[in-house]
């Protein structure tokens, strides 16, 4: 029986996916020789989606517990959200383009996992529509959008573990390649 890898489904790379993060722990990247440049900017990135999609629930929690008025947070909403669905939607694109082409050729051991992370990305393309649709709904209720608000936490609950699962699948493939590779862009 095949493992179901879908973004959805799966808790973790398979073993055939993990060689290289075995091989180089996430704990010993910042001490190899080659961190830095593409490595760090690859993570900054990631922890740039991590925080903005925390400060999206910080948020709409403060406007549930009533610590937030909605008119200081649709404009929060609209910033935060817009950035984190326009950044997002651009570096997947910029990996499938133009990354994972050349990454691939490097290591063929993981060479599978940029199919695995490829999908992934089309799977975002739903979940990123979907936070839109929930921010659009939320920003556009008749009334001061607390009653869509409760949905929309939901939407970036579910959303948040999805976008983690990623990130987390991804660095545990690319980095170790580019480490071991010297790869810069």
């Amino acid at each position: 029986m095949t493992q179901d890898l879908t973004l959805g489904v799966r808790s973790g790379l398979p073993d055939a996916l993990r060689i290289l993060v075995e091989e180089l722990p996430r704990e010993s990247w910042e001490s190899h020789p080659e961190f830095g440049g593409m490595v760090q900017f690859w993570l900054d990135r990631h922890l740039m989606f991590r925080r903005l999609l925390a400060a999206l629930e910080e948020d709409v929690q403060a406007v549930l517990d009533r610590q937030m008025a909605f008119e200081s947070y649709a404009p929060r909403l609209s910033r935060f959200g817009g950035m984190l669905l326009n950044q997002l939607h651009g570096h997947h694109q910029i990996e499938d383009m133009h990354y994972f082409p050349q990454l691939m050729q490097l290591d063929a051991r993981v060479a599978r996992g940029f199919d695995l992370l490829e999908a992934d990305h089309g799977a975002m393309d739903g979940l990123l529509n979907g936070l839109a649709e929930g921010a659009n709904a939320v920003l556009g209720a008749k009334t001061d959008g607390r009653d869509r608000a409760g949905e929309f936490a939901r939407t970036l609950e579910g959303f948040h573990g999805l976008l983690d699962r990623h990130l987390v699948d991804e660095e545990e493939i690319i980095v170790p390649v580019i480490l071991n590779s010297g790869f810069a862009g």
